[in-house]
């Protein structure tokens, strides 16, 4: 299940079932999981923990060093779930900081050279379109969707079920449920197709259209729409849009990405 040619640290633990192609190198703290296939010319560097079933193509780094004039050699981490697909010359680089992690879910596509920098997480189902960059510390909620070529600024929060379209600029949080493109971002639809295949329901879909047009039709300040949200009868995606919203605003975030007709959503 080993290639003659691959180098791997004698230290490394690999399950048995973990085929692995010609030239690839992977060092000393690596633990990778059952039936994962790496494929040729891969390296795994660090103090990194790879999952079950995942596929890693030709050419990808996982591990490295980041890509932060602070790291200074601290012991840090990259995990990656079970189930994840990363496709050819993908790069995942450990965290910045003693102890901290850069984190990808389960169940997750990174098209060819998506780049997830230092302290990045990724959480699960999530789709990455070719070329899409990230820079550290941006967070990625359960089944969004980054179109290819997309630049993605340090800090950002993107909801979960967002969808952004390719060659778009976000330097912006994202919220829940939307579809955002262009450069500079701008929300543009309710991301409704996303919503029907995640199975949620015709009514819960009606609360969300109306939470969007409270927030980037009414022409209300943020304050106001988020009291207007709280109006609309309670459901959990509801309950997170309106929470992801709030915590945008008052953490160490990034702001929320305005509409297309308007920029009142910036103001409280």
């Amino acid at each position: 299940m080993i290639h003659t040619t691959a180098s791997i640290h004698p230290e490394a633990e690999l399950d048995p079932t973990v085929e692995v192609g010609p030239f690839c190198v992977i060092g000393k703290n690596v633990k990778i999981g059952k039936n994962t296939k790496i494929y040729s010319h891969v390296v795994i560097d660090g103090h990194t923990e790879i999952g079950e079933d995942n596929r890693i193509f030709p050419g990808a780094a996982l591990g490295t060093e980041p890509q932060d004039l602070k790291y200074k050699g601290a012991i840090s981490f990259t995990k990656i779930g079970n189930g994840n697909t990363i496709r050819e010359y993908v790069t995942i680089n450990r965290a910045t900081g003693e102890g901290e992690s850069t984190t990808i879910g389960d169940h997750n596509l990174l098209m060819a050279y998506a780049h997830v920098a230092h302290n990045c997480a990724i959480e699960n189902h999530v789709v990455m379109a070719n070329s899409v960059n990230m820079a550290g510390h941006v967070h990625i909620e359960s089944r969004a969707v980054i179109g290819g070529v997309t630049g993605i600024h340090q800090f950002v929060h993107i909801g979960q079920l967002a969808m952004i379209a390719g060659c778009s600029r976000i330097i912006n949080d994202i919220p829940p449920y939307m579809l955002v493109e262009g450069s500079p971002s701008r929300v543009r639809v309710l991301n409704t197709v996303g919503l029907k295949r995640a199975g949620i329901s015709a009514e819960e879909s009606q609360s969300l259209k109306k939470a969007f047009r409270i927030l980037y039709r009414s022409g209300l300040s943020l304050k106001e729409a988020l009291e207007q949200l709280n109006l609309i009868p309670e459901n959990p995606y509801l309950t997170h849009l309106s929470d992801f919203i709030t915590q945008s605003l008052t953490e160490d975030r990034r702001g929320l990405t305005p509409g297309k007709f308007e920029n009142k959503i910036k103001n409280i």
